[in-house]
C-alpha cells in the first residue's frame, strides 16, 4: 500500500501568473520562489538569471516564451506554479496552461492598467473559469496609480474590483501597504516585511476605504449583506470569507499591489493565494467520457487514476510530459492507458519540476503537476488514466496558425532531419502546423505570428544543429461565401468493371457568419422518404469536409458555409458510402465554383503607444498598411492608438515603429480573426 504525501489536498494550489508582456509576471515569480525560501538568490531579467526563463531564446529576448512549472511551500501549502508568456505570438502556451490550472493571478503595471493582452488572458480564464486574483505591479514608478488600475478592470474586465490594500507612499516613495482587512501596515525595509498600527497620516482615508470595501462586498455576497445590516461593519474573518466566496465565483476580484522588482508586497500576495484561491477539493469533478457516457473523477488519490498531459518537451533528460492528476496516484514504473491513443504506456520516472531543473518522486497523487518520463505516445492533449477505468478528458484547444513561412535546410544532407525536426516541433507545440505546398513542393511551416516562427526556426537550429532557410512570412487566408447556390446536381457514376460505383446528390450552399467562436461549416439533411439512407448522409458531409481543404480562388481553406443536402438518389448494386463521399467532395467543389467567393485575411488589433509629437507619423503609416484607427487617448505625454490592421501589414511593422517614433514607441498585435480582404490583394497561394 503506498504512503501518500502528508500535505492534505486542502493545503494545495495549482496556480498560474498571467500578464501582459512586460508586466513584471516573471519577476513576481522570482520574488515568490525567493520569499518561500525556494531560492536563495534573486533572479533578474534583464540579467537572465530567472528560473523560470531558462531557456536560452528566453535569456536573450528578455520575455516569457515557454511555459514554466515551479513549485514552492508557503506557511504549510504546496503552491505549483505556472509562469505564462506574455507576448501573443504565444497565446496558445497560455490556453494549455488555464485548461490544468485551479487558479490564477494576473499581473496589471500600475502605469498601464488594463493592457490589450492582459484583457485577452483574462478572457482565456473566463473561459476556463478560472478564478483569479490581481497584482498591481511596479507602484515604484512615475505615474504608478492604483485606484486608475481597478478603474481599468471595472471597465474593460467587468468584475468589482476589490482593493484590499492601500499603498503607503506613492512611485519612488512607495514603501509598504495598509491591510484593509485586518487593518495593519506591512512595510519593506532590506527587502523584510514589518508589521505594525497604520499611520496617523493614512487612519482616516484606510478607515473610508475600509468602509467603502465592506460595502462592496455586502452588496454581493449574502451572508456580508446580513451581518452588515446588523452590524453596520464586518469582522475581518466574515469579510474573508466573503472574499475567499467572491472570488472563487468570479463575482468579485481581490485587488493588491506592489512592486516585485524592489521585494515590496509578496507575502501578502502569498497569503492571498492561499486563502482566496481554490485548492483541488475546492473546484468541481473533472468530467470525462467512456463509450459516449459521461464518467466523474473526484480529487481523490484512492480514486482510478485521471490525469491530462498539457505540455510535451525534448530535454537532455529525455522526453518529458507534464501532467495535471485530477484523480487517483501514478507511480514510478507504473503502466497507465492512453485513452486518446488507445495503448499502454509505462512510466519510467516521476519528476517535481522547477523550470529547468527536476526532483525526482516515487509516486504523484490527486492534484500534483508533475513531468513524467517514459510516455512515447503522449501528446498534448492525451488522457492518462487506470487501464481498468478508462476515460478521455477534454483536450486543451489549439488556436489557428495565421503566419506561414517556407523552410529548407541550406545543406540537401540535411533534409531528412529537418522534416524530423519539425516533426518534434509540432508535437512540442500543437499551435504550429508543417504542410508541403502542392504547387511548390515546398514545406511550409505556419504558427501565430512572426516571433513564433522565429523562436521555432531558432530552436531548430540550436537544438537540432540545422541552419534552415525561410521565405517571407505569408499570410493564411481563408476563402467564405458571399452569395450562396441552390439546387447544384452532381451525379458520380463510375463503371470500370467489377463493382461500379453510383451516387446522386443535389446541394444547397449558404454563407454563415465568419467570426470568433461560430462554426466554420454546418451541413444539414433535408431528405425525406429515404431517398438517401442515413449512413449516405454521413458520407455526403465527410465529403464536403474534405472539399473544404482547397477554395476555388486560390486553392486556400473555405470557412463560413451551411450545405444543405436537398435530394438525391441510390443504385441498388453501385451505390457505397465511399460513392457518396465522393460524390459530397466533387458535388461541394462544384457548387463553391457557382457561388461567389470571397477572400477572407487575418487581421489583428494593434495598440501602439507612442510620445505625442510622433502620432501623425504613425497614424500615416497605420493607413498606408490599410489599418482602421479604432480609439485614440493621450496623457502623460503619451498618446495610445488602437487599430484594426490585416496582419499582412504587420510585417517588419516592429522595425518601422522604432525608426519612426527613435526608438519611443511600442505596440502589441492580438489576432482577432478575418475580415474581407479587397480586389486588390492576390487570391493566389
Amino acid at each position: 500500500m503506498r504512503t501518500h504525501r502528508t500535505h492534505r489536498l486542502a493545503h494545495v494550489r495549482n496556480l498560474g501568473i498571467l500578464a501582459h508582456v512586460d508586466a513584471g509576471k516573471t519577476t513576481v515569480t522570482e520574488r515568490i520562489l525567493y520569499a518561500t525560501g525556494t531560492t536563495y538568490k534573486q533572479g533578474e531579467v534583464h540579467d537572465g538569471t530567472t528560473v523560470t526563463d531558462f531557456d536560452p531564446q528566453e535569456r536573450n529576448r528578455g520575455i516569457t516564451i515557454f511555459a514554466a512549472a515551479v513549485s514552492c511551500a508557503w506557511h504549510d501549502h504546496r503552491i505549483n506554479l505556472i509562469d505564462t508568456p506574455g507576448h501573443v505570438d504565444f497565446t496558445d502556451e497560455v490556453e494549455r496552461s488555464l485548461r490544468v490550472l485551479d487558479g490564477a493571478v494576473a499581473v496589471f503595471d500600475a502605469v498601464a492598467g488594463v493592457e490589450p493582452q492582459s484583457e485577452a488572458v483574462w478572457r482565456q480564464a473566463d473561459r476556463h473559469g478560472v478564478p483569479r486574483l490581481v497584482f498591481v505591479n511596479k507602484m515604484d514608478r512615475a505615474g504608478a496609480d492604483l485606484d486608475a488600475t481597478a478603474s481599468s478592470i471595472r471597465a474593460r474586465l467587468h468584475p468589482a474590483p476589490l482593493v484590499v490594500q492601500l499603498p503607503i507612499g506613492a512611485e519612488d516613495t512607495f514603501t509598504g501597504v495598509v491591510d484593509l482587512v485586518r487593518m495593519r501596515a506591512l512595510t519593506w525595509t532590506g527587502g523584510r516585511a514589518g508589521e505594525g498600527p497604520v499611520p496617523d497620516v493614512l487612519r482616516d482615508e484606510a478607515e473610508q476605504r475600509r468602509r467603502l470595501l465592506e460595502e462592496t462586498v455586502a452588496q454581493l455576497h449574502p451572508v456580508a449583506l446580513e451581518e452588515f445590516c446588523d452590524t453596520e461593519t464586518l469582522s475581518a474573518a466574515t469579510l474573508s470569507g466573503a472574499l475567499r466566496d467572491l472570488t472563487r465565483s468570479g463575482d468579485g476580484v481581490v485587488v493588491l499591489c506592489g512592486s516585485a522588482y524592489r521585494d515590496r508586497g509578496i507575502e501578502p500576495l502569498l497569503d492571498a493565494m492561499v486563502a482566496y484561491l481554490p485548492s483541488p477539493l475546492d473546484v468541481p469533478p473533472v468530467r470525462g467520457v467512456h463509450d459516449g457516457g459521461e464518467q466523474v473523477r473526484q480529487a481523490d488519490p484512492q480514486a482510478p487514476l485521471a490525469a491530462l498531459a498539457f505540455k510535451v518537451s525534448g530535454t537532455q533528460t529525455g522526453r518529458l510530459t507534464y501532467v495535471r492528476i485530477y484523480s487517483g496516484t501514478i507511480g514510478k514504473g507504473d503502466a497507465v492507458w492512453n485513452a486518446t491513443a488507445g495503448r499502454t504506456d509505462r512510466v519510467g520516472r516521476i519528476l517535481r519540476v522547477m523550470a529547468g531543473r527536476h526532483t525526482p518522486l516515487d509516486e504523484a497523487v490527486a492534484g500534483d503537476i508533475v513531468a513524467v518520463v517514459g510516455l512515447k505516445s503522449a501528446r498534448v492533449g492525451t488522457t492518462l488514466c487506470a487501464p481498468g477505468a478508462p476515460l478521455v478528458l477534454e483536450p486543451p484547444g489549439t488556436a489557428e496558425p495565421v503566419v506561414s513561412v517556407a523552410v529548407e535546410a541550406r545543406r540537401s544532407a540535411d533534409t531528412g532531419r529537418l522534416a524530423t525536426a519539425l516533426a518534434r516541433l509540432t508535437e512540442e507545440d500543437p499551435s504550429l502546423a508543417v504542410r508541403t505546398d502542392p504547387e511548390t513542393g515546398q514545406t511550409v511551416l505556419s504558427g501565430m505570428g512572426e516571433l513564433h516562427l522565429e523562436v521555432a526556426v531558432e530552436k531548430i537550429r540550436r537544438d537540432h544543429g540545422i541552419e534552415a532557410a525561410v521565405g517571407r512570412p505569408r499570410v493564411a487566408y481563408r476563402e467564405t461565401v458571399g452569395r450562396g447556390v441552390t439546387g447544384v446536381v452532381f451525379r458520380h457514376v463510375k463503371q470500370d468493371g467489377g463493382a461500379g460505383q453510383f451516387a446522386h446528390v443535389v446541394l444547397d450552399v449558404a454563407p454563415l457568419e465568419v467570426e470568433p467562436g461560430a462554426p466554420a461549416f454546418v451541413f444539414r439533411s433535408t431528405v425525406t422518404g429515404g431517398r438517401v439512407p442515413q449512413e449516405y448522409v454521413r458520407a455526403v458531409e465527410a465529403g464536403c469536409r474534405d472539399a473544404l481543404a482547397e477554395g476555388p480562388l486560390g486553392g486556400h481553406p473555405v470557412t463560413g458555409l451551411l450545405v444543405t443536402l436537398t435530394d438525391g438518389a441510390t443504385h441498388v448494386k453501385d451505390s457505397s458510402e465511399t460513392a457518396f463521399r465522393t460524390a459530397g467532395r466533387l458535388g461541394l467543389r462544384q457548387a463553391l465554383r457557382e457561388c461567389v467567393m470571397v477572400l477572407l485575411e487575418p487581421v489583428a488589433e494593434v495598440t501602439v503607444t507612442v510620445p505625442e509629437d510622433t502620432v501623425g507619423t504613425v497614424l500615416g503609416d497605420l493607413a498606408a498598411r490599410r489599418g482602421r484607427v479604432t480609439s485614440s487617448c493621450t496623457g502623460q505625454g503619451a498618446t495610445v492608438v488602437t487599430a484594426t490592421v490585416p496582419l499582412a501589414g504587420l510585417f517588419g511593422y516592429a522595425t518601422r515603429l522604432r525608426s519612426g517614433t527613435q526608438g519611443r514607441g511600442t505596440f502589441t498585435a492580438r489576432p482577432t480573426g478575418h475580415a474581407p480582404a479587397p480586389a486588390a490583394v492576390p487570391a493566389g497561394r
